[in-house]
């Protein structure tokens, strides 16, 4: 429960960052929703999204955002940025795959994201992720694009 509150406080603070637009500019040129989803499945097996606002513990939650180009430009180069809400653990999962990771929500790198323990190279655990991020090239004018990942409430 923790964790959502956390996430949006988060977002609201801005995790959107662009390489081509000032911080005004991307703020009129930009707007954000973010849902919370539980992860489950229906009586056929598919995967389904359910509206959620508390889940216990083991519980999958997808947190989506969803980017739109508010104005008549396209925007190029833009960077989005998702926390890890405390209290859950990054599953792995995110859409698009080509998400970057970070442990200190500073640097990032693509996953998987790794370390040297004893002179060799391990994966890092995600539960040590922080934060995700995704390069989005370009974003037309009016158009909109999706960015998720998957977390477990701890």
């Amino acid at each position: 429960m923790k964790g959502f509150n956390y996430l949006r406080s988060i977002l609201i603070a801005g995790v959107v960052s662009t390489a081509a637009l000032s911080a005004a500019y991307a703020e009129d040129a930009l707007s954000m929703e973010l849902t919370a989803n539980k992860v489950a499945k229906d009586a056929e097996g598919k995967t389904v999204y359910l509206p959620v606002r508390n889940a216990a513990a083991g519980t999958v939650v997808q947190y989506k955002a969803t980017y739109t180009n508010t104005i008549n430009k396209d925007i190029s180069d833009l960077a989005v940025t998702l926390p890890v809400p405390a209290n859950m653990t990054f599953t792995g999962e995110a859409y698009p795959a080509s998400a970057q990771a970070s442990t200190d929500g500073k640097n990032y790198a693509d996953m998987p994201l790794m370390r040297k323990v004893n002179g060799k190279l391990v994966k890092i655990p995600l539960s040590e992720y922080r934060a995700l991020r995704w390069n989005i090239k370009l974003l037309p004018a009016k158009k909109s694009a999706d960015v998720s990942l998957n977390t477990i409430v701890n």
